[in-house]
Formats: structure tokens, sequence, C-alpha cells
């Protein structure tokens, strides 16, 4: 393996990083479940909305299934510590086979009483969601070159994007078809085909050492590794801060679509040109984070954010659709450079706890933002809402942007993480 912050570009034969995550074996395999399983979660989360929307009626405990899956992030240290106590590998594969065994419990689901079971699923879904990405991102950090791990999580985001521009009218026309076990019958299936990717991976993995800690003390490690490491601390303080705003900017979709003067169905353009714009920035992650290092990356992305959600209060189509498209380019890059760099700095045996708790420092305020812009959409103008979230990213742009050494000089190699 080189060494990490590597500035190499091509490979010994020639080819480009990207070819090389690719062509090899493992990373591929790894980009092979994302796709597999992304799709089926993505058919998923479409398809339980609408399952609880037509038995109820209700908007209201519709939006509640979005909430089941991601109440679980809040606990995320905790469980993450389950990913530092066992073999990755097999935590993975089993860690699918049990969601594809609950998801077809939902078959069961076929009236308003027994909503009940779609719900504990749905939190159990994503309370394992939080366990397999902390075992998958410690797993990675351990089979992938560390010089190619910028790369390898911008593929991830660019593979992880493309699922959502297809899975979801799949499941929209599967649910149509066979209704909402259907769609749980398809995600099951592609759990199941994750567990088999996973099986074929070949990474050789140390027996975990027996805790000499209490499962509080052990949890707690992983926090106290992440907040007093320089680098890593402001990479996802800033990541929180733009996933707050992120939930607030989509909040304000469909204001945004009467603004322009569209039918809500015109948020589907919207989430397509942002959808592209997430899988270009995915695939020119690895090079930019090499170039800028991985804390100028994530204030350009900031920056680039902040101006086209600022820009999104113009009620012209041209502008939508280019601060749409810039959105999705500017959002992704504080993501890639943060879990690269937990990745990248994290001692192996803590890395399953502290990828959980920076996930859950991340993604946990975009909870809180959806449910901030729902409120403030119908308060405040969006013309006052959409700029002043804009100047809040500007904000942590700037409290983000390393300050300039007098000793760097340009042409001089910088470090790739701060």
């Amino acid at each position: 393996m080189t060494k990490a912050g590597t500035r190499k570009s091509a490979g010994p034969d020639g080819s480009w990083p990207v070819v090389r995550v690719v062509r090899d074996r493992e990373a591929g395999l790894y980009l092979a479940g994302v796709v597999v399983s992304g799709f089926g979660t993505s058919a998923l989360w479409l398809a339980a909305g609408v399952w609880v929307k037509e038995l109820t009626g209700s908007d209201g405990l519709a939006a509640l299934c979005m909430l089941a899956v991601w109440a679980p992030t809040l606990a995320g240290p905790a469980l993450g510590t389950l990913a530092d106590r066992v073999r990755r590998r097999p935590l993975l594969i089993a860690t699918s086979l049990l969601m594809a065994c609950l998801l077809l419990t939902l078959f069961a689901v076929d009236s308003r009483d027994t909503l009940w079971l779609l719900f504990a699923v749905l939190f159990v879904y994503g309370a394992a969601g939080v366990v397999h990405d902390a075992a998958e991102s410690a797993l990675v950090a351990a089979a992938v070159d560390p010089g190619l791990l910028g790369d390898f999580n911008g593929l991830r985001m660019t593979a992880g994007e493309g699922m959502k521009l297809v899975a979801p009218l799949a499941g929209a026309g599967l649910y149509a078809a066979y209704g909402g076990a259907g769609v749980a019958l398809l995600d099951a299936v592609t759990f199941v085909l994750a567990a088999g990717v996973y099986a074929a991976l070949r990474v050789r993995e140390a027996a975990p050492e027996r805790p000499a800690a209490n499962w509080r003390h052990r949890t707690a490690e992983g926090a106290r590794y992440l907040w007093g490491h320089r680098g890593l601390r402001p990479l996802v303080l800033a990541g929180g801060v733009t996933m707050l705003c992120a939930g607030v900017n989509g909040a304000t979709v469909y204001a945004v679509v009467d603004a322009l003067g569209h039918s809500p169905a015109y948020a589907g353009a919207l989430y397509a040109v942002q959808g592209a714009g997430s899988v270009v920035v995915g695939l020119l992650a690895g090079p930019a984070v090499r170039r800028l290092g991985g804390r100028r990356f994530a204030v350009a992305g900031i920056a680039l954010f902040a101006v086209a959600v600022a820009a999104r209060a113009a009620p012209y189509d041209a502008v939508a659709l280019a601060s749409g498209a810039a959105i999705g380019a500017g959002l992704p890059a504080v993501l890639i450079a943060a879990l690269t760099a937990v990745q990248r700095e994290t001692p192996g045996p803590l890395l399953g706890r502290v990828a959980a708790t920076a996930n859950s420092l991340v993604f946990t305020p975009n909870v809180l933002g959806l449910a901030a812009g729902a409120a403030l959409v119908e308060l405040t103008d969006l013309r006052l809402l959409l700029p002043v979230v804009g100047a809040v990213l500007l904000a942590t742009a700037t409290a983000l942007a390393p300050a300039r050494k007098p000793t760097d000089r340009p042409g001089q190699p910088r470090p790739n993480l701060t």
C-alpha cells in the first residue's frame, strides 16, 4: 500500500485512480454491494411513505417513515461500538441477511392496524444501517489503498446518487403493480445479493481484542478520539452545520416549485439535476482531494452550496436548474472529505466507533433541518430564508478554511487532510 497523503494521480501503469479503484477486486466488490443494496433501499424509502399514505390518508404518518429510519442515528456512537467488537466482514454479511429476513415480515402489513410492524421494521432498518455503515467504513479503510480512499468514497457517492435517480421510479412501478410487499421483497433480494458480495471479499481481519472496559467506556473512546483530533473535529462539525442547512433547503423545494409557477411534479426535475451534480463530483472527488487537500475541498464545496442555495430565491427556471446541479455538486464535498479523513486518521480498532459517531454528528442535523425548514417555509419569504441559509453556509466555509502558514508557498506540498 502507498502511504496516506500520496499526491500521485496515476498508477505505475499510467491508469487514473478512478480506473485503479474499479479494477481493484475488493474495491469493485464493495462498489457492487453499494449499488445493489442502494437500489433496494431507495425503492423502499419511497414505497414506505406511499404505503402509509394509502392505508391511513395521513401525510404526518407517511412522514414518520423517514423519521423511523433516521432516529437510530442518535445512538450511532453506541451502535458503532459493535463494529469494533467483532470482525467486520461477518458482521456485514449477518446484518444484510437479518434485514432480508426482517423485510419479509412486511407481507403481513395490509391494514392500519398492522402499520406498527412497518414502523418497527423501518426502525430496525435504520439501526442496522448505522452498524452496517460503521463496519463498512472500517473494512474499506483496511482493504483499499489509503491513497485511493478519496476516489473510492467519491465513486461510492456516485453509485449511491445514481441509484437515487433510477430506484424510486422502479420502486413506484413495482408498488403500483404489486404493492408495498413487492417492494419489500425486492429490497430483501438486494440484501441477499449484497451479503453474497461481502462473502466474496478477500480481506484478512485480525480477531478483535477482548475489551477491558464496559460498553459505555468503549463508546466514549470513539467520541473522545474524534473530538480531540484537530483535523477531524472541524471537518465533522462543518459537515453537521452543512447538513442542517441542507435539511432547511430540502424543506423548501415545493415552495421553490410554487414560486416558479409549476406543478409539484416539477420537483422531480430539480432532484434529477441535483443527483446529476452529485454523480459528477463523485467522479472528480479523488483528484480534488489529492490536489486541494480534504479540508480545502470541503471548503470549496460548502461555498458552492452556499451560493447555489441563495440563488434559488430567484424565480427563474434556468437559475433553479443550475442551482440544483450546483447543490448536488457542492453538498457531497464535505461528506466525502470527512469520511476519507476519518478512515485515514483513525486507528483500526477505533474506526467503527469513530465513523459511527461522525455519521451521527453529520447526519442527525439533517433531520432537525428538515423539521425546522418545514416550519420556516410557512412563516418566512423564500427571498429572505434562502439567502440567510446561504450566508450561514458561507460563514461555515470561512470558519473551516485553513489558515495559510507563513511557510506555505505556491508549489510546496500541502497535507491532504488539513
